[in-house]
């Protein structure tokens, strides 16, 4: 443990834990699910599962993390015990999964600015999509991807992945904030507001839509992936580990949010709604490029903006991802960072051959390492905090100012009592659904 990396600073690990919460979970997943869940009730299902479950999800992540001084795998056994191991193998299995089609993804966001940087955005944006989503132009943006990412984390946390974040965290909220602004412009804004704005209680009742908003709040935090085991890790006892639970988890529902600001006023400004719940993909890569290039030169400008910040996200999101697997390895292996990091980054690239020659696999993996896996690494994680791990409490008091200090006792309840038996339930229903989807 004496010779473990370390964030240089506060605003550094705060900036890398935002960095991995706030990425294409919010910027890609949020605005499709928002628009097949109900719209404005989706949002408010979405912020409740954040504050009640994901902030002391994350909170229980950082107190293991913290104390065991090491990534998922060897941090659990520490920590709970050697019948734990398994658990923290299921954490970076499903961090390793979700970055192979991640980084598909990424690639695609990349191709987007590309296209409108040199070329404009294509007539018919749904064959554009079908040439860049899957095949030999998929794999190579996705090879890129995976290049750019595994050479942000070779170089390590307070070289690699702390500068990068420093620059690229605050980029992607400026570029943000002008997107939003720009859209509340648009003079069919008012309707995307409305739709994304107004709750149906019909919908807010739903036990699918209740599935659908927990399993995001899980993704879009990095929580039941082993991220914030592993960048707890490199914190000091002196951090206020409440405080950036509270402000993490506020940065990711603001950029969530504010994705949707951006996507919805676009949409319904070009009567482009009825386009938006045709597939998942649909909203991002074939609705709002065809808005865009019905906007003319104004559209090429922003569609670029916004590809490039989806593409900052994404590299956010696929470092914190890596991280979690080169950790692990050099945990059990004893590797230097620089082999650790390429062996992991090329062994992801090679499973991400799949999803990005073909978009079924790439649902398939989605489903069951971004709903299945992750909510059940949330359910571990409550049952080992919450009954097996001592004093965790000890923990997060440690640094943590008096007001947050209130926090902890709150926290803890919810993860011993009323966490488990709630995400047990939603497993139940994502794997049903996976079911029914199958030999439907």
């Amino acid at each position: 443990m004496t010779g473990r990396e370390r964030f240089g600073t506060r605003a550094g690990f705060v900036l890398a834990a935002v960095g991995s919460a706030v990425g294409l979970g919010n910027m890609w997943r949020f605005p499709y699910v928002t628009a097949q869940n109900g719209g404005a009730a989706f949002v408010v299902l979405y912020l409740a599962m954040t504050f009640a479950i994901g902030v002391p999800m994350m909170l229980a992540e950082f107190a293991v993390g913290r104390r065991a001084r090491a990534a998922p795998v060897l941090a659990l056994r520490r920590v709970g015990g050697r019948g734990w191991a398994p658990v923290g193998v299921m954490l970076v299995l499903t961090s390793f999964i979700i970055l192979a089609y991640l980084s598909v993804v990424a690639g695609w966001t990349i191709r987007y600015a590309l296209d409108a940087a040199l070329r404009g955005f294509a007539a018919a944006p749904g064959e554009r999509f079908a040439v860049v989503s899957t095949g030999r132009l998929a794999i190579a943006y996705h090879l890129l991807s995976m290049g750019i990412t595994t050479a942000i984390v070779v170089v390590g946390v307070r070289k690699g992945i702390e500068r990068a974040s420093l620059v690229l965290m605050p980029l992607l909220f400026l570029l943000l904030s002008g997107l939003a602004i720009w859209a509340a412009t648009l003079p069919g804004a008012m309707a995307g507001y409305r739709f994304y704005l107004k709750p149906s209680l019909e919908s807010l009742l739903d036990p699918a839509v209740l599935q659908t908003a927990a399993s995001q709040a899980f993704y879009s935090l990095s929580v039941g992936m082993g991220i914030m085991i592993t960048y707890a890790s490199y914190v000091s006892r002196r951090e206020n580990l409440n405080r950036e639970a509270t402000v993490v988890s506020l940065s990711d529902f603001a950029v969530a949010f504010g994705a949707g600001l951006v996507v919805f006023p676009v949409i319904f400004a070009l009567g482009l709604s009825g386009q938006v719940s045709e597939s998942t993909m649909g909203t991002l890569f074939i609705s709002l490029p065809s808005a865009f290039a019905a906007m003319g030169g104004v559209g090429r400008l922003v569609g670029f903006v916004f590809f490039l910040a989806l593409a900052v996200a994404a590299v956010t999101s696929a470092v914190s991802l890596l991280e979690v697997v080169t950790a692990s390895v050099i945990d059990r292996w004893g590797l230097s960072r620089r082999i650790a990091t390429l062996g992991s980054g090329v062994a992801i690239a090679l499973v991400g051959l799949a999803p990005a020659s073909s978009l079924d696999a790439l649902a398939i993996m989605d489903r069951v390492a971004g709903e299945m896996l992750v909510v059940a690494g949330v359910f571990a994680m409550s049952l080992l905090v919450g009954w097996r791990m001592k004093d965790p409490a000890r923990e997060l008091l440690e640094g943590a100012s008096p007001s947050f200090q209130r926090l902890v006792p709150v926290a803890l309840f919810l993860v011993r009592y009323l966490i488990p038996p709630f995400v047990l339930v939603i497993l139940w229903i994502s794997v049903r659904d996976a079911i029914a989807v199958a030999f439907g």
